[in-house]
């Protein structure tokens, strides 16, 4: 048995932004994202390699959380397309009408959730699949018992994945993004701090507080150490507060247990109203269970 978790957002956005055609209801009101997203689940429910079982889908809506209120560079929609924006809650509405549970975040961010309930129920199913490319994610890979799946690129990262990916352990992925910088979410990071000068440091001493603020201290090579040891020094306490901001929460209080989170089928007469109303007909047909 998986539990299969589905970054909402990126698919969104994905769908938003991929060569599709562009998709429109009876009055004219773009619907592209919203149909994208329910053909790819369809596919995902339909792949029997996948073998969904249980799943969940986590949207941000809106973009902003608590990290708006801790630092005024985070992320937020202030770019987001309008025809974009005028989906997120026609998206959620859709997922929901496969059957689907959709938590639909604005105190904590979609990846909180998917980070909280793999962390949660990884005991109760034999893997946790959290489907996002997301770099945020990886500090929650655990083993082979819960992994990342980027679907687009056909790569599936468990623990020694995350290492090969960015080189460091799971655990210092928040470390890693606060040096390197997160451009998606507007974490810019310690100048000087590239990939690999920050995953040679981190795979070492594992957490930013463990680094020697004396480079003559460190006991690994690194290129330009002198100088990034003391930038490193005199912005400590960025640095750390960039490690706040890239850590998840995996205690957000979602209220469905695993049981709620299996997936019985598409229930057809909300399914058939959904499509009614994207006026997507060629989905009609599509599901791979009914309900």
């Amino acid at each position: 048995m998986r539990l299969h978790l589905v970054d909402g957002t990126y698919e969104l956005f994905r769908a938003h932004y991929s060569k599709r055609p562009d998709r429109t209801d009876d009055d004219g009101r773009d619907v592209k994202a919203t149909v994208g997203v329910v053909s790819g689940l369809l596919a995902l429910l339909g792949d029997e390699d996948e073998a969904v079982s249980h799943v969940a889908v986590a949207f941000d809506n809106p973009i902003e959380s608590f990290r708006n209120d801790e630092f005024a560079g985070y992320k937020d929609g202030a770019d987001v397309d309008p025809a974009l924006l005028a989906q997120f809650e026609l998206v959620e509405e859709a997922v929901r009408a496969l059957g689907v549970v959709v938590w639909s975040m604005q105190r904590w961010e979609a990846d909180d959730a998917l980070g909280t309930a793999a962390m949660r129920f990884v005991d109760e199913v034999e893997q946790v699949r959290i489907l996002t490319p997301d770099k945020d994610l990886g500090q929650v890979v655990t083993g082979d018992r819960i992994v990342q799946v980027d679907r687009l690129r056909e790569r599936v990262y468990d623990e020694a994945g995350v290492r090969e990916r960015f080189g460091v352990s799971p655990d210092s992925i928040p470390d890693y993004l606060a040096l390197v910088g997160d451009a998606a979410d507007g974490i810019p990071g310690i100048a000087g701090f590239g990939a690999t000068s920050a995953a040679a440091v981190l795979a070492r001493y594992g957490r930013i507080e463990d680094v020697p603020e004396d480079a003559a201290d460190w006991d690994v090579a690194v290129r330009g150490a002198s100088r990034l040891a003391t930038t490193l020094a005199e912005q400590r306490d960025a640095a750390l507060f960039y490690r706040h901001l890239a850590t998840l929460v995996t205690d957000v209080p979602l209220e469905e247990d695993l049981v709620v989170l299996a997936w019985q089928g598409v229930p057809r007469d909300a399914y058939l109203a959904m499509c009614d109303r994207l006026a997507a007909t060629t989905l009609r047909d599509a599901p791979p269970r009914w309900a």
